[in-house]
């Protein structure tokens, strides 16, 4: 009998998405990534900065936790932590609503000045609108619809265009909130710079949560903080400096003067030799199951995950987990433990 490592990552693949998979009653950690219509590279400077406001704004009214995100020409990722849900007092909600309406309108200063009103005296329009806040919060679909629409409306207004600016919904990763399998992911999302050759050390790279971090902002290090986990980060330089840093970076945390880009077929072509590469080099290739799957975590939490979607979705489970390629170190005791699960097919009519 083989005996899995705790640390093993596992992922669910599912080509033609259904139900997306979420978690309810537990906190739980997602990759998001949108991408522009025909990935058309449309994002400026400012408009980079812009959407870094937003991803924070917006982040904050939700009562989500940015753990880190990375803003690119043409697409963005963000590695988000949702809460479970939980009482939000009348204070909290407005001062939250502000947040979004910094500037009174003409219709909205007086909305909130009639909702702060139906507040006090306890109305039914008061509790009316609490639960039409409540359903934006706690919850990543409506956190990313949100960020979504309001860029949208800032950018065509500042461009002078209209229409639809995302290609499609937002792509999602479920991956498991603790340990290994989140900083893994935290890196390969700070390292899109370093991927797309925009930078050789992510640090030098301002629109992601590391580039922040390094720059001094205390909340993109709380969340890098959050992620390398209580064990590793006491405070902000023992997790920069004895963590994170080495795992973007490698044994070498200095970048290499040609060293941060990778050859883009690299992955696969050390998949078909068999061969092995370390952790970092890894993370410098594009790797589909960080952004094409839907699961990524321990063979106990993708298993659970997926007997909960077919579950709701009403699919049969017909294959079992396989591992990821053995080409690195995932974090597992035997790389070769590491296992893979695609979706399901729903069952034939009859």
């Amino acid at each position: 009998m083989i005996t899995i490592d705790a640390n093993l990552f596992l992922w669910l693949f599912c080509p033609m998405r259904g139900y997306r998979i979420k978690i309810y009653g537990e906190d739980a950690v997602y990759h998001c990534i949108s991408r522009t219509v025909n990935g058309e590279r449309l994002f400026d400077e400012d408009s980079k900065e812009m959407l870094r406001r937003q991803i924070w704004k917006i982040a904050d009214y939700c009562g989500v936790t940015i753990l880190t995100y990375a803003v690119m020409d043409n697409h963005f990722h963000v590695l988000v932590k949702v809460p479970k849900k939980a009482p939000v007092d009348d204070a909290e909600l407005l001062r939250r609503y502000r947040l979004l309406y910094p500037e009174p309108t003409r219709f909205k200063g007086a909305s909130l000045a009639v909702v702060e009103a139906q507040l006090k005296a306890g109305g039914a329009g008061a509790e009316a609108w609490r639960r039409q806040q409540l359903a934006l919060m706690n919850d990543v679909s409506a956190f990313m619809k949100l960020l979504k629409q309001r860029f949208t409306i800032w950018f065509n207004k500042t461009h002078s265009r209209y229409g639809t600016l995302w290609s499609e919904r937002f792509k999602s990763v479920l991956v498991q909130p603790t340990g290994r399998v989140v900083r893994t992911m935290a890196a390969y999302i700070d390292l899109n710079p370093v991927r797309a050759g925009l930078v050789e050390d992510p640090k030098d790279y301002r629109f992601c949560g590391y580039g922040e971090a390094v720059a001094g902002r205390n909340k993109a290090r709380d969340g890098i903080m959050l992620v390398v986990g209580e064990e590793y980060a006491r405070t902000w330089k023992c997790a920069h400096d004895g963590y994170y840093r080495p795992m973007l970076m490698g044994s070498g945390v200095q970048p290499r003067a040609g060293k941060a880009r990778v050859p883009e077929k690299l992955f696969e072509e050390t998949l078909r030799a068999k061969g092995k590469l370390p952790l970092e080099t890894v993370l410098r290739c594009r790797i589909r199951y960080f952004t094409e799957g839907v699961v990524l975590g321990s063979r106990d939490f993708v298993a659970k995950q997926l007997t909960l979607y077919c579950r709701k979705a009403g699919l049969r489970r017909r294959k079992l987990p396989r591992t990821l390629p053995p080409v690195c170190d995932w974090g597992s005791a035997d790389a070769n433990d590491i296992s893979i699960m695609r979706m399901p097919r729903k069952r034939a009519p009859g």
